[in-house]
């Protein structure tokens, strides 16, 4: 039997893995990438280290319709089977904190640089600039169009182009498309880890101002999402690793038309033990105009903003001027101060995309479309997103693997 032909529709880290897989299962692998060059989206992950995977990655770290889908690529390649397969690549690895993996360069451009000599090595052809515009398949063959006009056929295809996040990068939702011709199914897509806009006109004063507590989204009064880091806020609403942890959730919920909160425990502490340390300061400062008290507790440029909101109008008077209520408003603000969600940050802000190809059309186990025999799916275009911290490369790494293995095994009828 002739040697199968498989091509790759995109060239970022899902694509990268299916090509690489596919050529070394023994089939003839062509890229076709937008860009100018490949793997333009892993050199600005993880601010430039690349988080490769998650010593962590499994089921409970993944979103979407059906988070379950991903069991089936995370076993057939596993957090143990990534760090092999970029040892052998030449990439040591180093583990930090919550199970984070990176290379030991401390350089994405080092998981971009051996995958180039792998593609070389392996002779993968790769061409770039190449915008498909269409997939048809005419009998056991797949006709691939692209914006410049140049057809290319394969025996099998695997569409790795991503969702609509950071379309600097090059995804700007064209798979969807191809995929909607070929009779799949689109969820409703909206940006993912992302920073999150709330409503209030005094963010521009705090701007800048960094602190270590606890962000959740609340609907219906209740949390439904919750994560702990530095919150940063900014002259939008709030950033920092907890709130793009918890942004999916608020993205999830306005998509859907309802209203959420943002909930920010600043004093991350025991009621009891605030109070304490309140009352003590309530006594020792009793003289001090009641903004000064507040010096050396929280962030200074919090201080007037945190005081307005629990309904003081006099943040100058004598601490002892204060009432009982008015100490339960400021400790209410430090426990639980909540903000109205207006939205989030648009694609080019996002690290991924929530939503996509329903994978309800598509084999858990090869990555195999369930409509069209031969057509494969790899990585962020399909209903499949994970938290910060490696987990959205993994799915990528993983999906990508098995797309490859079995798009080169799917051989010609």
């Amino acid at each position: 039997m002739a040697r199968n032909k498989v091509i790759v529709v995109g060239g970022g880290a899902a694509g990268l893995m299916a090509a690489v897989s596919a050529r070394r299962t023994g089939a003839d692998v062509t890229i076709l990438e937008r860009n100018p060059r490949v793997g333009k989206k892993i050199l600005a992950t993880g601010n430039g280290r690349c988080n490769f995977t998650n010593i962590y990655a499994d089921v409970k770290h993944y979103n979407g319709k059906n988070p379950g889908f991903v069991s089936g690529a995370l076993s057939a390649f596993t957090v143990k089977d990534t760090i092999r397969f970029f040892e052998k690549l030449g990439i040591e690895h180093k583990v930090e904190e919550n199970g984070k993996v990176f290379p030991m360069s401390d350089q994405a451009s080092s998981i971009l640089d051996v995958f180039l000599y792998e593609l070389d090595d392996k002779k993968i052809n790769v061409v770039c600039d190449c915008k498909v515009t269409n997939i048809t398949k005419k009998g056991d063959i797949f006709l691939i169009d692209t914006e410049k006009g140049d057809s290319f056929t394969a025996h099998s295809v695997i569409v790795a182009t991503g969702g609509k996040a950071m379309p600097a990068s090059g995804s700007d939702g064209n798979g969807y498309e191809l995929a909607k011709k070929l009779g799949h199914r689109i969820t409703d897509v909206f940006p993912a880890l992302v920073q999150i806009m709330l409503e209030g006109a005094f963010f521009k004063r705090i701007e800048g101002v960094k602190i270590e507590g606890t962000a959740e989204v609340i609907h219906n009064n209740k949390s439904v999402a919750k994560d702990r880091g530095d919150i940063l806020f900014a002259n939008y609403g709030v950033s920092g690793p907890p709130i793009l942890q918890i942004s999916r959730k608020a993205g999830e919920l306005l998509n859907a038309g309802k209203e959420a909160y943002v909930k920010i425990t600043i004093m991350d502490m025991p009621e009891e033990r605030l109070r304490n340390i309140l009352k003590r300061r309530f006594e020792d400062l009793r003289d001090k105009p009641l903004d000064v008290s507040f010096i050396g507790f929280v962030n200074k440029r919090l201080i007037p903003v945190i005081l307005a909101k629990a309904g003081i109008d006099n943040i100058k008077k004598p601490v002892a001027a204060l009432t009982e209520i008015e100490k339960e408003s400021i400790i209410k603000i430090l426990t639980d101060w909540r903000m109205k969600i207006r939205g989030t940050k648009s694609w080019p802000s996002a690290q991924v995309t929530a939503g996509g190809i329903d994978t309800g059309d598509i084999d858990e186990n090869t990555m195999e479309s369930k409509l069209v025999r031969g057509l494969f799916f790899a990585g962020e275009i399909m209903d499949i997103d994970g938290q910060c911290g490696g987990f959205n490369l993994q799915w990528a790494w993983s999906s990508g693997f098995v797309a490859g293995k079995n798009a080169a095994l799917r051989g010609i009828s």
